[in-house]
């Protein structure tokens, strides 16, 4: 109950949504389940939403296992009292939580304990209680050459010591040096000495310092590769003439000589304790929040790409291009089996291009190819210009595909258990071919982390990461709704209560006994049980059943609602799917019961009117520019069409047909101010770019969308918004220092 409370506040959710949340998901309930068929128990939360809850609860059974194991410690030491055990249980974070427990933690050999060894505590706590006591004088009765205090300042050396180690564990001055590191911090970094030729792209970070409030996740997360490099050094603290300002205040009381002892103490607790352990909490927050951002923007980058427009059921050739080693096609039916493959070496001679157009044509004549994808990766631009020279009876649309990760699946387990009799170059380009039938069957069997979208993959917490692509590729799968007598396993897979397992035996089912000609059908399958079926049955379409309730998203629990309006209407389910006017004349609210309410009622109308309907938008075939294929011809003031390939913090990366992507920075996306480049533009959207500058030799591309960009323009920030935030929001937008043409890809550093 405590974590539900806490949780509502913080989240500002109901506790009666928290706590209905909290129990489905204890019970095992998915979140697309929860989001989709139990919007009366939640409120309607959807699966942002959802997922916060989740991983909010998660933080607090952390809490709860660190709070018992520092129970069990100062309980074995000794420590533990009463007003010590209330402290700790009702601590509420764990930066509070550790404070408590820092007087009483294991330690190793310090120069506090070493002092107290000598006796010295005494004096300490006549030195920190500023009576205006004269502590060289009292120091002479602590002398004592056996234990090598030889000398007064040895013996107010070591008092020192010990008051330093009392104000680094006081709870008081760790909680206001917190607050002044996390609101006054600054992160400053130095190129390392000699490291400059060898870390050049951290070259705008060689002599940078900005506030650590406002930095901008990008940025932090290429000064701490640049550090893990040992190119650069980092430090992060505020002002430090401020956190001792706070010290004193805290700690010296007075102006004696008993006093000035303490405040070089609390110099000294600060300089050798409190600024390591405030900066390491300070890194440890900071690199958290940029490891949210870079997560939260790669999860919606491959959103959008898993939720490109598919070209659907169509009979496509998939082509692999290469120059030398040829170009690999594969021709694929509209299930995308493979029918054949070839290859073919249209780049190598007249003779052989001329023997690479007749095979090709002639494939595409038997296979009745309605579609070619051709790879976008090398002599993709030329093979397609070769392409277009054929003289088809009916040509087929010609489209590039990105073909990031084909390579990654063509050697994958999954690959060599689909195709074994095959190379990878054939896996290859069936994949290519496959993503342009249906991009979200075909990708949900690569890695994420493969596919060529996000920013600093490899840098940010990778348990965090996998858990936010894993529910982004669920939330996806599961919106689509998955065709259960054509899917993958690997696609079944990511249905809700489903797993590895179970997409197995569904597939090994569907290959024994054909095709599953009812949702009823699939409790056939082995250890598909009950609690399995509730949670998959409503994503799992099944379009030849004779109810055509199975092939939408209505769940097989409310059927009996659907039955009960057909018998009022004396109608049927094709009637109230087919008929609007029949729909038009139900009273939902007859249907509402206890455990049934209008958001369950209003999702079940809006499937017979679409039933099964796909989320994803229509497929629209895109061509780049004829006569540009190359980075050499490029020109800047060119305006050239592009696709989204990656959204970053700080730009968007285009391809227009040159293998190489072009970066357009957030100052070039609008003309006006771009705070968040996600609200301008999405992935796989078709844009018309201006070319701004081109670096050949290190195949670098400026670009810009302030002109002739076919994306909307971002609207004005609201008048109430005050100057002084658009300013301080601009901060963040800032490009490092020494700005040339090249800077703007010295943050694109996860790119290169």
């Amino acid at each position: 109950n405590t974590h539900i409370v806490k949780v509502s506040k913080e989240l500002g959710f109901n506790e009666k949504q928290i706590q209905a949340t909290f129990i489905l998901l204890e019970d095992g309930a998915t979140i697309p389940f929860i989001a989709r068929y139990r919007k009366e128990a939640t409120g309607s939360l959807d699966e942002v939403e959802i997922a916060a809850i989740r991983d909010a609860l998660e933080k607090l059974k952390e809490l709860d296992a660190r709070r018992d194991v520092i129970l069990k410690s100062l309980e074995q030491n000794g420590h533990l009292t009463d007003e010590l055990k209330e402290k700790v249980t009702t601590a509420d974070s764990l930066p509070v939580l550790e404070d408590i427990y820092l007087p009483y933690k294991p330690k190793r050999r310090t120069k506090g304990m070493v002092a107290r060894e000598k006796g010295l505590l005494r004096l300490a706590e006549m030195i920190f209680e500023q009576k205006n006591i004269d502590p060289f004088k009292e120091a002479e009765a602590f002398l004592d050459p056996e234990k090598g205090v030889e000398s007064v300042e040895e013996v107010l050396s070591g008092a020192r010591d010990i008051i330093a180690e009392i104000i680094n564990e006081d709870e008081k001055a760790r909680l206001a040096l917190r607050r002044l590191f996390s609101d006054r911090g600054i992160i400053k970094s130095l190129v390392v000495k000699d490291m400059e030729a060898k870390g050049v792209k951290y070259k705008d970070y060689f002599d940078w310092k900005e506030s650590a409030v406002s930095a901008p996740s990008h940025r932090i997360l290429a000064m701490r590769r640049g550090e893990k490099e040992d190119i650069l050094n980092l430090i992060m603290a505020p002002p430090a003439e401020e956190a001792i300002e706070i010290l004193e205040d805290i700690f010296v009381s007075g102006d004696h000589e008993d006093s000035n002892q303490v405040r070089m103490a609390a110099h000294e607790s600060y300089k050798r304790l409190l600024s390591r352990s405030m900066e390491t909490e300070l890194r440890i927050t900071l690199k958290e929040k940029a490891d949210a951002k870079a997560i939260d923007i790669f999860a919606e980058n491959l959103r959008q790409l898993l939720l490109a427009p598919p070209l659907g059921p169509k009979n496509v050739m998939g082509i692999d291009p290469g120059f030398r080693t040829g170009c690999k096609l594969v021709c694929l039916d509209q299930q995308g089996k493979l029918l054949c493959h070839e290859t073919i070496f249209p780049h190598t001679s007249k003779h052989k291009t001329a023997e690479a157009a007749v095979t090709l044509k002639k494939l595409c004549d038997r296979y009745q190819t309605e579609a070619i994808a051709i790879g976008n990766g090398t002599a993709g631009r030329e093979t397609e210009a070769f392409i277009n020279t054929i003289s088809f009876k009916i040509k087929p649309i010609i489209v590039m595909v990105n073909e990031s990760g084909a390579s990654v699946y063509s050697a994958s387990e999954a690959a060599r258990e689909e195709f074994p009799d095959h190379d990878i170059t054939v896996r290859g380009a069936v994949s290519i071919g496959r993503r342009l039938e249906d991009p979200l069957s075909e990708l949900v069997k690569i890695d994420p982390k493969s596919i060529g979208v996000g920013q600093y993959q490899h840098d940010v917490d990778q348990t965090n990461l996998k858990q936010s692509l894993d529910d982004t590729v669920m939330s996806c799968v599961n919106a689509v709704g998955v065709d259960v007598n054509r899917a993958s396993a690997r696609l079944l897979n990511y249905v809700s209560g489903l797993g590895p397992v179970l997409a197995g035996n569904i597939v090994a089912f569907r290959d024994e006994n054909g095709p599953f000609l009812s949702r009823d059908s699939l409790a056939n399958v082995p250890r598909l049980g009950p609690k399995a079926f509730e949670q998959s049955a409503g994503f799992l379409r099944i379009r030849e059943s004779s109810n055509p309730l199975d092939g939408s998203a209505v769940h097989p629990e409310s059927y009996h609602i659907v039955d009960t309006i057909t018998k009022n209407l004396e109608c049927t389910v094709s009637d109230l799917i087919n008929r609007e006017e029949i729909r038009k004349t139900i009273d939902l609210s007859q249907y509402t019961s206890d455990s049934i309410g209008l958001p369950t009622l209003n999702d079940i109308m809006a499937e017979l009117a679409k039933p099964g309907r796909d989320p994803r938008k229509k497929f629209e075939a895109f061509c780049f520019a004829e006569d540009i294929n190359k980075i050499g011809d490029l020109k800047p003031g060119m305006k050239v069409p592009g696709i989204i390939t990656n959204i970053t913090a700080f730009g968007a990366f285009v391809d227009i047909g040159v293998h190489q992507d072009g970066l357009v920075h957030i100052s070039k996306l609008s003309d006006r101010y771009v705070k968040d480049p996600a609200k301008i533009v999405k992935v796989h959207q078709k844009v018309l770019v201006t070319i701004e500058d081109v670096d050949i030799d290190r195949k670098r591309i400026a670009l810009s969308m302030i002109k002739g960009t076919k994306t909307s323009p971002q609207k004005p920030a609201k008048k109430k918004e005050t100057k002084q935030k658009e300013n301080q929001d601009k901060k963040s937008q800032k490009k490092p220092a020494n700005n040339t043409f090249n800077n703007p890809f010295q943050d694109a550093l996860g790119k290169l």
